[in-house]
């Protein structure tokens, strides 16, 4: 009888080979993801299981291709298929209509957008030549495109506008306020921070503090709880912040690099009033192998933008450099914490 030798590496290797393609495979999925988003499946699944067909007649679109599309969003429970061929949206997928409290089908369209999904298509580019792969994709920095797109500009404040929607009122919850004095919530985009925080806190005045086309969306009109008190105010962060008892960071330091956030961070140290905190609110990256959402977007941040996540460690010493100090970091029920830092002695 011939002798068989064992073929175990081998087959390690056959493991690994599969694998290693089906997770090369893996970008269509959001790319299906956003298609639903941007025709409006979601939506019109919202009144119960409907086929192919009627989905198609109701979004104007093409049956055939609309059910290939829902077959693959069906793998990861955003829809499932039963046995007469009817779909049904999932729990797990009721946030990408649009018509509900914490819709995220905006923040979908702004996270799949050719602005993060064509330079993430080029990472080797920040490997190899350094730098974002932005500038090599769309031939000038990121937010110089959005000052002359207004498609994109919109896109990514409306988008940012949903996804923050979400952790607000966590967020919010999750430090201590004054009892008194003024908050200003810096590059605070439509408010809905800005709102969360006022509702906590009646002694308190909110600033929101951005610039003047952002500042338009704004929605702090029409809630009772923080009527008269709240003003906007326009500005350049990297420029000057305003005086204030608290200053928020959300979302802010990850898109920008150490030295340029050395300078909005400075400027923050000069507007805090005596006592004051300056609160960033951020992903603090976790030092392990286990999936989080902060080492996916941080590399959003590299190919697109010029920022980073950040670690405790860095964290640390970039409040250092602007004469800050670290003195916690508060977890929240989100994905963002609370870096907490005080005036150094």
């Amino acid at each position: 009888m011939p002798h068989h030798e064992d073929h175990r590496p081998d087959e390690d290797l056959r493991q690994s080979a599969a694998f290693l393609v089906d997770e090369a495979l893996g970008f269509v999925f959001p790319a299906a993801l956003r298609a639903a988003a941007d025709t409006g499946v979601a939506d019109a699944l919202a009144a119960g299981p409907a086929t192919p067909a009627e989905l198609a007649a109701a979004t104007g679109t093409d049956a055939d291709t609309l059910y290939r599309v829902l077959r693959l969003l069906a793998t990861r429970n955003v829809v499932t298929e039963d046995e007469q061929g009817r779909f049904t949206l999932t729990e797990a997928g009721q946030a990408l209509r649009g018509d509900v409290p914490y819709s995220v089908r905006d923040a979908v369209l702004m996270l799949t957008d050719r602005t993060f999904w064509l330079p993430a298509g080029r990472m080797a580019h920040c490997l190899t030549e350094g730098g974002s792969a932005f500038d090599a994709s769309f031939g000038m920095p990121f937010f110089d495109h959005f000052a002359q797109d207004e498609r994109t500009a919109a896109v990514f404040h409306v988008g940012m506008a949903a996804m923050s929607e979400t952790e607000n009122a966590a967020i919010a919850a999750a430090f201590e306020l004054p009892d008194s004095g003024t908050v200003v919530d810096v590059g605070g985009g439509h408010g809905g921070l800005l709102r969360e925080v006022l509702r906590r806190g009646p002694g308190l005045h909110g600033v929101l503090y951005d610039r003047a086309h952002v500042l338009a969306g704004h929605r702090l009109d029409g809630d009772k709880e923080i009527a008269d008190r709240w003003s906007t105010a326009e500005g350049d962060f990297f420029t000057s912040v305003p005086t204030g008892d608290v200053l928020l960071l959300k979302r802010i330091t990850h898109d920008w690099d150490d030295e340029q956030c050395v300078t909005v961070l400075s400027h923050c140290r000069r507007a805090l009033r005596p006592g004051g905190r300056v609160l960033v609110l951020d992903a603090v990256v976790p030092r392990d192998n286990a999936p989080h959402q902060a080492k996916a977007m941080d590399l959003l941040m590299m190919t697109s933008l010029t920022g980073r996540e950040r670690t405790e460690a860095d964290f640390a010493q970039l409040l250092g450099r602007a004469g800050l100090r670290l003195s916690r970091v508060l977890p929240t029920p989100t994905v963002l914490s609370v870096v907490e830092a005080v005036m150094e002695n």
